[in-house]
C-alpha cells in the first residue's frame, strides 16, 4: 500500500519561494506518475504539476515559468520548487501518486503567501 507525506509548507511573503517534498513510502516501479495539486478554501482541488517515469513533466498554466517539479527516483520522492509566489497560491497542497489506475494521495501541507 502506498503512503505519501508531504512536508516543507508554511508561511511565505509575496515573491518568496518554497520547497515542497513528498516521501513515498511502499513505492515500486509501477508507480507511473507523480503530481501536485492544490486546494484554496472554498474552491475545487486543482492540479498544478506532474513529473513522470520517464521524467516528462506537465505544468497548470498558473504553475508555469514559477513552479519545477522533480523527482529523482519516482519510487520515493517529488519535489515541488515554487517562486514568485503570490497569495493566490495559498491553498493546501497535495501529492498524488498513479499506480496501474489508482490514484494514492498525501494528507496535504499548507502553504500561505501573506505579508
Amino acid at each position: 500500500q502506498l503512503q505519501l507525506a508531504e512536508s516543507g509548507g508554511g508561511l511565505v511573503q509575496p515573491g518568496g519561494s518554497l520547497r515542497l517534498s513528498c516521501a513515498v513510502s511502499g513505492g515500486d516501479s509501477d508507480i507511473q506518475a507523480l503530481s501536485w495539486y492544490r486546494q484554496a478554501p472554498g474552491q475545487q482541488r486543482e492540479f498544478v504539476a506532474l513529473v513522470d517515469r520517464n521524467n516528462g513533466t506537465i505544468y497548470a498554466d498558473s504553475a508555469k515559468g514559477r513552479f519545477t517539479v522533480s523527482s529523482m527516483d519516482i519510487k520515493s520522492m517529488v519535489v515541488l520548487q515554487m517562486s514568485s509566489l503570490n497569495p493566490e497560491d495559498t491553498a493546501v497542497y497535495y501529492c498524488k501518486a498513479y499506480r496501474h489506475g489508482y490514484d494514492f494521495w498525501g494528507q496535504g501541507a499548507q502553504v500561505t503567501v501573506s505579508s
